[in-house]
């Protein structure tokens, strides 16, 4: 996919964006290519699918949350090179971010690349998110972990909830979870990402680029 199609499905879905925004969209593929040559933050095989496979899938959050994100503190675990939260955080620009990796290189390129779009409301951290002090209103990751690890990891952070990307047959590892922690299986909602993005949306981009997201959820908890 490349930036025209994404434009092309982002202004369809979020009907008040910005110039500066679609700028800073546009300016996340040559920063993310140019660290890729340094440090593996995306798997090189994937670079082709910036825009759909990295920012279209992380901005699926929003398709499902809506407004419920703006203006609220919000931290996103296991964030690797900087997904979801960048591409939320130039959505969201009056919403504050936290972005956190247990790996320092990870957290190196999503700082510079945060610095780089001149995102003021995204923090960078090297932690692990049950070392970070305080709560936040939603927390975020994008396929870190099984729900059995990832929930103690997030116990207390969270005031509002938990929003998941994951992908696959998801209904073993809500089952285990609720299992393992006495969770109402109504406590746990799923929300196809397909229920967004409509094959019409995708003018111009190859049938892989729509079949990639068949299988992919938000988890909310």
């Amino acid at each position: 996919m490349d930036f025209k199609t994404f434009e092309t499905i982002i202004t369809k879905k979020f009907l008040s964006l910005t110039n500066k925004q679609l700028e800073q969209f546009k300016a996340i593929e040559s920063l993310y290519r140019e660290w890729n040559e340094k440090i593996n933050v995306i798997s090189r095989k994937d670079t082709e699918g910036i825009f759909s496979h990295h920012l279209l899938h992380s901005l699926s959050i929003a398709g499902y949350a809506q407004n419920r994100l703006s203006g609220k503190e919000i931290l996103d675990v296991g964030t690797g090179g900087g997904f979801p939260g960048i591409p939320l955080a130039i959505l969201y620009p009056e919403s504050r971010f936290t972005l956190c990796d247990s790996i320092g290189k990870k957290t190196l390129v999503a700082r510079s690349i945060a610095e780089s779009l001149g995102l003021e409301n995204v923090t960078v951290v090297q932690a692990r998110a049950e070392s970070l002090p305080g709560e936040f209103d939603f927390v975020v990751s994008r396929a870190v972990a099984s729900l059995e690890d990832f929930l103690p990891w997030v116990k207390g952070k969270y005031r509002e909830s938990v929003l998941l990307l994951k992908g696959g047959d998801i209904n073993p590892e809500i089952a285990a979870a609720c299992g393992r922690f006495r969770l109402s299986p109504g406590s746990i909602r799923s929300w196809k990402v397909q229920s967004w993005l409509q094959a019409e949306d995708f003018p111009g981009a190859s049938a892989e680029d729509y079949a990639w997201f068949q299988e992919k959820f938000v988890i909310e908890l």
